[in-house]
């Protein structure tokens, strides 16, 4: 029998990314940013629970990452779209970053990753002493 895994946030980027990136190609040059919205809305998907990380990306989604709490050194993240959502750069302990792009609250999220982090990541993320 296995340790009840709780859900936190199972679901796509935020809406506000891809509205933001479609308005973008009117200036034709951000057609680029566009397509890789479209795509984030397509097939990129998180599953954030009291115990990983998982995420589910790439062309039609094929590319499956799964990250355990432990195994993270320190996060960063950046607010988009005003603060409605924003992206999150997870450093594992061998020196490779995962990033997730247009998180939906990504503050509350943020708080939740950090409460499951250890005591140093959280000193490196800076979330030491946070409220």
């Amino acid at each position: 029998m296995g340790i009840k895994e709780d859900v936190f946030y199972e679901g796509g980027p935020h809406v506000g990314d891809l509205i933001f990136n479609v308005l973008l190609a009117f200036t034709v040059i951000c057609i680029p940013l566009t397509v890789g919205a479209i795509v984030r809305a397509l097939w990129l998907r998180f599953r954030i629970t009291n115990r990983r990380i998982s995420i589910n990306g790439g062309w039609m989604g094929r590319d499956r990452t799964e990250v355990v709490y432990s195994q993270i050194t320190k996060i960063v993240t950046v607010p988009r779209g005003l603060g409605l959502w924003g992206d999150m750069v997870v450093t594992l302990k061998d020196g490779s970053r995962l990033e997730m792009r247009a998180i939906p609250n990504y503050r509350e999220t943020y708080d939740f990753i950090s409460e499951k982090i250890s005591e140093k990541a959280k000193a490196a993320s800076g979330a030491v002493g946070t409220v």
